[in-house]
């Protein structure tokens, strides 16, 4: 009798699907398992940290908890808050962050930088509730450098003031700064709360409308008085600065904004970096501290 050569072949078919959906699940676990890793116990950002060991040689403190930082002369930077800080823009992906760690590192610092803590669209309110998340405490608790971004979504609305048919007025831009920065001032205390050691900057805002006939001015304003705001909070705390960037966008927005016009593109970043960079050397001189 004949065999039907289909029927012969469907056990191997099956065994072999079988196998492979079986290797598919197990990739995926793994997956997933790493990426829970990462968040819970992250190893730092690996395109400035060749060659150097991860964060979890932090030292243990008296209650078994990882709470404080390694004193080995190495800068651990920590970025949070919105897309900022995450580098939306960047066509090299790299944001300040990174960018002012490869300028640190070309300067003789040893560098590596954690997590990046930063969020599309995120506004004040929403970093405030981030803030009491675990895996956000632990970056914050292992670094020594900690750079915060924030406030531009609560003024700007994340760009969408383009987007309505009725520029703001300086009165409507103003009315959100009393709240909002009421907030900042509460999310920089709670930010040396969680690390009272670490050396914290708040990167300052700029006007990316400032070349927008009807939002020039009134943007203007609201960003002074918004950095104004910031500079007396910051100016009564140890350990903290503002690193302003008004001043780079004002002449230069077709320059350095990319084509949102809102986040910088990576020239934007660049200068940015450069800033914060000369700001942490300005304070380690002030310090006295060494490399």
């Amino acid at each position: 009798m004949k065999k039907n050569k289909n029927l012969d072949s469907a056990p191997w078919i099956w065994r072999s699907v079988s196998t492979i959906s079986i290797a598919a699940t197990l990739l995926l676990l793994f997956g997933f398992g790493y990426a829970i890793k990462d968040v819970i116990y992250p190893q730092g950002d690996s395109k400035l940290n060749d060659g150097q060991k991860a964060v979890g040689s932090a030292q243990e403190a008296p209650n078994g908890t990882n709470k404080g930082i390694v004193e080995d002369g190495k800068i651990r930077m920590a970025v949070i808050g919105d897309s900022l800080a995450r580098g939306t823009g960047d066509d090299e992906g790299l944001g300040f962050v990174r960018r002012a760690g490869n300028l640190l590192k070309d300067e003789g610092y040893d560098v590596q930088v954690l997590n990046n803590l930063g969020v599309n669209g995120l506004r004040t309110d929403a970093l405030l509730k981030k803030l009491d998340e675990q895996g956000v405490k632990y970056v914050l608790e292992q670094s020594n450098f900690i750079l915060l971004s924030i406030g531009a979504n609560d003024l700007f609305q994340g760009g969408q003031v383009l987007q309505g048919e009725d520029p703001p007025t300086a009165e409507k831009l103003a009315a959100a700064l009393p709240e909002t920065s009421k907030r900042l001032q509460e999310i920089l205390k709670k930010v040396k709360e969680i690390n009272p050691n670490a050396q914290i900057m708040y990167i300052g805002l700029y006007n990316p409308f400032g070349n927008v006939k009807d939002l020039e001015k009134p943007g203007n304003a609201v960003v002074a008085a918004w950095n104004d705001a910031a500079m007396s909070i910051l100016n009564n705390e140890d350990k903290m600065s503002l690193v302003p960037t008004f001043d780079l966008f004002e002449n230069h927005l077709d320059e350095y904004l990319s084509s949102d016009h809102f986040h910088p593109n990576g020239q934007g970043y660049q200068q940015m970096a450069v800033r914060i960079a000369q700001e942490y050397q300005g304070n380690k001189s002030a310090e006295g501290s060494a490399k």
